[in-house]
């Protein structure tokens, strides 16, 4: 079960990012609420500490297609996942990598003589008190 809400989370979050990076550049000021993607807080805090043509170059068309191609990609992630949901959860359940690793060589046995650690339990000793 919480497999399933793990990756039910997951495309939610993947689905929710991607729509506000892909739409959020290009929204107009002020249309919802919103403010103009060049004229926020954080960054004219960063353009007063580093220059005012940070605020130039985030404004730019190059970068607002950049953040909207990351956007592009959380939203195929997300209907990816929901695509292969069955498949994804079945993968977390058997705790099992869907990608096949190499086979790993096993550590080999000490002999007889070899010092072995101890396996000691730092808890066994310790008295329990009622309550």
């Amino acid at each position: 079960m919480s497999s399933r809400l793990s990756v039910i989370f997951y495309i939610i979050l993947c689905l929710e990012i991607g729509l506000v990076l892909t739409v959020l550049p290009w929204v107009p000021h002020g249309w919802l609420g919103l403010s103009d993607w060049s004229n926020n807080y954080f960054l004219l805090l960063a353009a007063h500490k580093a220059g005012y043509g940070v605020q130039r170059f985030v404004a730019s068309g190059w970068i607002r297609g950049a953040v909207s191609g990351i956007g592009i990609l959380n939203l195929g992630m997300g209907i990816w996942e929901m695509i292969n949901f069955r498949q994804t959860v079945r993968a977390l359940d058997s705790e099992q990598a869907s990608v096949e690793s190499s086979p790993q060589k096993l550590p080999e046995r000490a002999g007889a003589n070899d010092a072995q650690p101890a396996k000691t339990d730092p808890l066994s000793d310790y008295p329990r008190r009622n309550l």
